[in-house]
């Protein structure tokens, strides 16, 4: 019997397992280190390596030779794989010394050093279970952290030292809004020459105390978190320069934010934030505090990933927005036309920049700037790819709206020399998926039919299926995006997936306009449907709506504001109250609760104009979107009497990864639309 897709879909974690990924290069360019599971099935991640010169692949770590099959994970690490959206276990990070020849990884909060060259691996005794190792660049140390304390092991005297440690406070950890909003998942960096370190402390004890319970289980204590709500107190984060010889030297800054840091052999910077948002600073660390530059902008800064660098001759690397666009900045001057929005940089090899933009909202190409002349490394088939680059040789990885899984190529000098197999296991549905412009705005929008569907044979309802929300895109010219929602138009629907106003790649004004007003991403998916029923044969009469996290706020929002136009929807983890969502996102685009914009965003004062079917689904055990969010959407729509239907999910977070969990969760909500929709 074949397996059915919402098994599949669900035991490959959406189709992740296997495929290659933290992909880092030799200095020479000879070789590659990445992490890979055996297969699309297995979720052990394991760590290999790929020779550059004969394109021959070698197994260097399997966690399972450890012992590590199943994990007992700290609870830091739980947390911290929760904050990355990690599904996978194993060997799910690794960190390298400068000349990549040892690596070092946690397993199951062991700490093991391996020769990358030998594979031999040796496992390090630690006092607690570790998180996040990082070698030094020379590779003669390990700092590691445990109990929230900083530890660093001498690997030659095989000496362990406390660099720092205190009651009720973390050094080395990222806090929540830098792991969650800032994709900022590291608290300490190694000084260039190994003998300091530039540490992050956390002090929570500002924090409103949130507690998690675990209904199903009565006699478990709730879970007590430290979560920033919007307009409540952060955590209080400093910078200290930590000497291996003891010395403690303080790193003062102002702004509410530590975005990142960057110590190379130009110096130490930092980048920071205020609270509102407004600004954007580079600073370099001397004896003091020294700007280098500052961005503004009177809505809010985006963080870029991958900034600040430095050229080989120490010219500053940025990205910043200017003239409409978002540009990739050499030194003080834009090298990329307004026209090309620069997404990330990817990697600095000596002279060159490897970088992500799109000409196109739908595509996602990697270009290179050297000398100041861009040139596209991606293939020209419209696509979505990112890469990495060093030594002379760069890694692509791509995926292409015909492809259902990715493809990793291998350059060296510009020229192809090799591929990394994927692993993933094959969907086995055919995508029958468009991407058209609809609207006025010429919104990016994704119109998927049933494979056996004859045009002109009859109108089809309709289920949209968004996230909608800004930072986040759903509609690109790959054809991973789009295997949830091809297997709901098997199940009878046209499936619309739009993105709407606040999504990237349009540009930062396009960005911006959700200033304030979360609501007008509910007239982009009206428009995107409307636009794309011109089109198509669609069943107007019959239009449910699904979506998860800001998608199942836009669902709810969808039934309660606008019944003349959809008839059912399912919400899932939905913010229902935006001062219930954390500071760093909900402050970016609504402000402080004080300014007076977040209730024509929320949902509560709705309750009495619900008229359609809506079903509220939630993780008891969510952290990110609390479950209070559906528990007082209810409570206010019991209190108007309108009838509802609430799906709890016991032990479950925002990420869902239980496998009879995410398969069944598919299968209800068929079957709560077909019912709704009739």
């Amino acid at each position: 019997m074949t397996e059915s897709f919402p098994r599949l879909f669900a035991r490959t974690r959406r189709f992740t397992l296997g495929v290659p990924r933290g992909f880092t290069i030799s200095p020479d360019g000879g070789r590659v280190i990445f992490l890979r599971s055996r297969s699309g099935a297995d979720p052990v991640t394991c760590l290999w390596e790929f020779d550059v010169a004969t394109g021959a692949e070698r197994l260097v770590v399997d966690p399972l030779s450890l012992g590590g099959g199943e994990e007992n994970l700290p609870p830091e690490e739980r947390a911290r794989r929760e904050r990355s959206r990690e599904a996978a276990g194993g060997v799910v990070a690794y960190a390298t010394d400068s000349a990549a020849e040892q690596a070092v990884f946690a397993l199951s909060g062991a700490l093991y050093l391996v020769d990358l060259a030998a594979g031999a691996v040796r496992h390090l005794e630690t006092p607690g279970p570790v998180i996040d190792p990082r070698l030094n660049p020379s590779g003669t140390r390990v700092a590691y952290v445990t109990g929230g304390a900083l530890h660093v092991r001498d690997l030659v005297a095989d000496e362990d030292v406390v660099l720092a440690a205190e009651e009720g406070v973390t050094y080395g950890l990222a806090e929540f809004i830098a792991s969650e909003e800032m994709d900022r998942m590291r608290g300490y960096w190694w000084s260039p020459d190994g003998d300091a370190l530039l540490v992050e402390r956390v002090d929570e004890a500002p924090v409103t105390r949130w507690h998690i319970a675990d209904p199903a289980n009565p006699a478990s204590e709730p879970v007590t978190v430290a979560y920033p709500a919007a307009g409540t107190p952060n955590a209080r984060t400093e910078l200290f320069v930590l000497g291996l010889d003891g010395s403690r030297s303080p790193v003062p800054f102002d702004d509410e934010y530590l975005v990142t840091a960057l110590w190379d052999d130009h110096g130490l910077a930092i980048v920071t934030m205020p609270r509102d948002q407004k600004a954007l600073r580079l600073l370099t660390v001397t004896d003091g505090l020294a700007p280098v530059r500052e961005d503004v902008d009177p809505a809010w800064v985006d963080i870029v990933p991958g900034v600040p660098d430095h050229l080989s001759d120490g010219t500053l690397v940025w990205v910043a927005d200017s003239e409409g666009g978002r540009r990739l900045i050499v030194g003080d001057r834009p090298v990329t036309p307004p026209t090309l929005q620069v997404r990330s940089v990817l990697a600095v090899d000596g002279d060159t920049v490897l970088f992500q933009a799109s000409a196109d909202p739908t595509e996602v190409q990697v270009w290179t700037c050297s000398a100041g002349v861009l040139a596209r490394v991606s293939p020209e088939e419209p696509g979505v790819y990112s890469g990495t680059s060093a030594g002379g040789t760069t890694v692509i990885i791509g995926a292409t709206l015909e492809s259902q899984t990715s493809v990793t190529r291998i350059f060296r000098g510009g020229r192809p020399c090799g591929h990394i197999d994927s692993h993933a296991e094959r969907p086995g549905i055919d995508l029958r998926v468009s991407l058209v412009p609809t609207g006025k705005r010429n919104l990016a929008t994704a119109v998927l039919l049933p494979s056996w569907y004859e045009p002109g044979s009859g109108k089809l309802p309709v289920l949209m299926d968004p996230y909608g929300g800004p930072g986040a895109q759903r509609v690109l010219a790959s054809g991973r995006m789009f295997l949830e929602s091809q297997w709901w138009a098997e199940q009878g629907f046209a499936v619309i997936v739009a993105d709407g106003r606040g999504t990237p790649g349009r540009g930062p004004a396009f960005e911006r306009e959700v200033l304030h007003n979360f609501t007008v991403t509910l007239d982009d998916q009206v428009e995107a449907l409307h636009g794309a029923a011109a089109e198509y044969d669609l069943d107007l009469s019959r239009v449910g709506i699904r979506g998860w996290s800001f998608g199942g706020y836009l669902a709810a929002l969808a039934v309660l504001r606008r019944p003349d136009v959809f008839h059912a929807a399912i919400a899932g983890a939905p913010v229902t109250d935006w001062r219930l969502y954390d500071t760093c996102y909900t402050e970016r685009y609504l402000g402080h609760p004080d300014e007076g914009h977040y209730e024509a965003s929320s949902l509560l004062a709705d309750a009495e104009k619900l008229e359609r079917p809506l079903l509220l689904v939630h993780g008891l055990a969510d952290d990110n979107v609390v479950a209070a969010h559906t528990l007082r959407l209810s409570s206010a729509l019991l209190a108007a009497g309108r009838p509802h239907t609430v799906l709890p999910l016991s032990g479950v977070t925002h990420m869902t990864p239980q496998e009879v969990v995410a398969e069944n969760l598919l299968l209800l909500q068929v079957d709560f639309l077909k019912k709704a929709l009739g």
